[in-house]
């Protein structure tokens, strides 16, 4: 008997080496087994799902390498293996199967197998391709030293390359396609009858005709080497622009005449997008964190300066009184800053609430004018307002609203050289109020123009910009103009030449007579109340303590919650302002002490803290509190509060 032609076997060797470099350098799973279904190959990825090694593996019977139970109940599951011995064809895992890997870890799968079969039609093995679908792997490429035995596979290559995710490419050394999967079909929209055969430049009518593929391929050829994680990008014209990452590997390795070239494509042009985004909102925190450092260090500036001049022995009435304005004047903007933080901070749990009611659109607009007036002063603007002589009434709520127009102007003011002018209009066009605040300032880009509205966007970001702010205004003012069923828009002509914010917001459906103006004096303070101010910084515990005697009430301090509790019980206040955060008894759990005294029932308490989220509100209900109030309190607040204390029945 004659043996096969050496010629012949070499063929063999050939192509079953050539099969091994393909399934140990393909991102799935393969596992070979022979006829008595034994384990004769698994893959570097099979060997990291199962936890078996190649020399463990081999002439293990499969189901011990490869165990697989249903999600659902827990039993063992026929492996795709033992039905494709008995159909001799491909076949599919049960749905819902999970991979028990040797260390126990559990992994579901999806997988397929395909039967070996010899030259008489006979069955010889299996290959068994799966992968673990709770993760996306990368394609494994590394080329592993390979000990499997598969006979006469190769003819159902095209059956195992069909199976992989990621398009993929089997070209000739003329760059010619051999063959490709169809994930490649589908991602580049080709046919097969389109591909196979073509020169890869002239795939889809030419559109992959592409430099950096052409520099990709031509590498390969000359240096006979793998490439790996080549980026190219390229615009299709019916698909778009894409990124990929291509991966290119001669084949047979190491030879010095390769006959094939087999090629990944790997699309990332979305996963790249979503990086650069993240970049980019990365770099937008930072930003706001510098700034947030820098605007809450503006105005400590000048309040320190204003502490030590109050300090001075020869200070004269007026040097008094600018060092008060200063300071007061300073811990608005802080407060500002640190109210539109907690308002952000509600937008993006989506609880920023509004509370509307039936408002005229000119006294909230007045309201926003005398707020920004000091900063429009300072900067010596000229501000013009222009006002309808008939009542706007809309349903809204008149703080919030307030708050946009205030924003708006306190923007323009900033954002205009010294010297600058600010226009601010309302009138009504059909059904819709329409109020607009222009100014001749710094302007906008064209290219900031459709995100202004975006948190953490600054249009200057320039050292001489002073007053550039936090970056979140205007997104605070979009939402709250949108909860007001309104819309804004933003123009501009360009750097230095200015911008308009125009603010539509629908008119009240109904006229609605609204509630008389009060024209009396404000509410003031009243003498005679019995007051316990608790804090655990004594500087602010002492300094309100001093304001509300001069005041004319009976004032009490504590540092902590058992002195503010003790104290309670022998002064019997009416009122006691009490901080949360205190040490030995937290501010609720003193709230808590005082309600339970018979004496402590009628008493009015009032959170003030520093702790101003909604969920610090609901707290301070549950715990007996009357009020919850932010730091700083404004004085006209306590005022207020202490009429209402004293003008309610006994």
């Amino acid at each position: 008997m004659t043996g096969p032609a050496p010629e012949s076997i070499e063929s063999l060797h050939d192509q079953r080496d050539w099969l091994l470099v393909t399934l140990s350098s393909i991102g799935d799973a393969v596992i070979t087994v022979d006829s008595k279904a034994r384990v004769t190959f698994l893959n570097p990825v099979a060997t990291s799902l199962t936890g078996w090694t190649l020399n463990q593996a081999v002439g293990q019977p499969l189901e011990s390498v490869f165990r697989i139970i249903s999600e659902e109940s827990r039993k063992p599951v026929e492996s795709p293996t033992v039905r494709a011995f008995r159909e001799a064809r491909t076949v599919k895992l049960a749905e819902h199967s999970l991979l028990i890997a040797k260390d126990g870890t559990e992994r579901p799968l999806d997988d397929s197998a395909a039967p070996i079969m010899n030259d008489n039609g006979e069955v010889t093995g299996v290959v068994l391709i799966f992968r673990d679908i709770t993760s996306r792997r990368k394609t494994e490429r590394a080329l592993d030293n390979a000990r499997a035995y598969l006979d006469n596979a190769l003819a159902y290559t095209d059956d195992i390359i069909a199976t992989l995710r990621e398009p993929f490419l089997v070209l000739n050394v003329d760059l010619r396609v051999k063959t490709a999967n169809r994930a490649f079909y589908d991602s580049f929209r080709v046919s097969k009858a389109e591909t196979e055969n073509r020169l890869v430049y002239d795939l889809g009518n030419g559109q992959w005709d592409i430099q950096g593929l052409r520099k990709l391929l031509d590498e390969v050829l000359s240096r006979n080497q793998s490439v790996d994680d080549y980026e190219v990008e390229h615009t299709f014209p019916t698909l778009g622009r894409k990124i990929m990452l291509l991966n290119a590997r001669p084949f047979p390795p190491l030879s010095k005449h390769p006959e094939l070239i087999l090629l990944a494509v790997e699309d990332v042009t979305v996963l790249r997008a979503k990086a650069d985004e993240l970049a980019e909102v990365s770099r937008n925190k930072d930003e706001f964190l510098a700034t947030l450092a820098h605007e809450l260090r503006n105005p400590l500036a000048p309040i320190r300066n204003a502490v030590h001049t109050l300090g001075m022995e020869s200070l004269q009435e007026p040097a008094v009184r600018r060092a008060k304005d200063v300071i007061a004047r300073q811990m608005g903007v802080m407060v500002r800053l640190i109210d539109d933080l907690l308002d952000m901070s509600r937008i993006s749990r989506n609880i920023l609430g509004i509370r509307k009611e039936r408002i005229e659109l000119t006294a909230v607009i007045d309201s926003a004018v005398e707020s920004s007036r000091p900063l429009i002063q300072h900067c010596g603007h000229e501000l013009t307002v222009r006002l309808p002589t008939q009542p706007l009434n809309l349903d809204a709520d008149p703080i919030r609203l307030a708050q946009v127009f205030l924003n708006l102007l306190n923007n323009a003011a900033k954002y205009t050289k010294r010297g600058g002018h600010i226009w601010l209009t309302a009138e009504q066009e059909e059904s819709d109020a329409v109020v607009s605040v222009r100014d001749n300032g710094v302007g906008i880009p064209s290219g900031m123009l459709a995100r202004i509205f975006d948190m953490f966007t600054q249009v200057d970001q320039s050292a001489e910009q002073s007053q550039s702010g936090l970056g979140i205004g205007l997104t605070l003012v979009r939402r709250l103009v949108d909860m007001h069923d309104g819309t804004i828009e933003v123009r501009s002509d360009g750097p230095n030449k200015g911008s308009e914010f125009i603010v539509r917001l629908p008119l009240a459906p109904l006229p609605h007579e609204l509630p008389p103006k009060s024209d009396g004096p404000i509410a003031k303070a009243l003498s005679g109340c019995r007051i316990l101010v608790v804090d655990d910084n004594k500087d602010s515990a002492d300094s309100l303590g001093e304001l509300l005697e001069l005041k004319g009430n009976e004032v009490r301090t504590a540092n902590d919650g058992l002195e503010a509790v003790k104290i309670a019980e022998a002064f019997r206040p009416e009122l006691v302002l009490l901080d949360i955060g205190l040490p030995k008894l937290n501010g609720y759990e003193v709230a808590g002490r005082i309600r339970q005294q018979p004496w402590g029932r009628d008493v009015i308490l009032v959170a003030l803290t520093g702790w101003g989220q909604d969920e610090d509100r609901r707290r301070s209900q549950e715990a007996g509190f009357n009020l919850h109030v932010v730091k700083p309190v404004e004085l006209p607040a306590l005022e207020q509060l202490l009429f209402g204390l004293q003008s309610s029945p006994a």
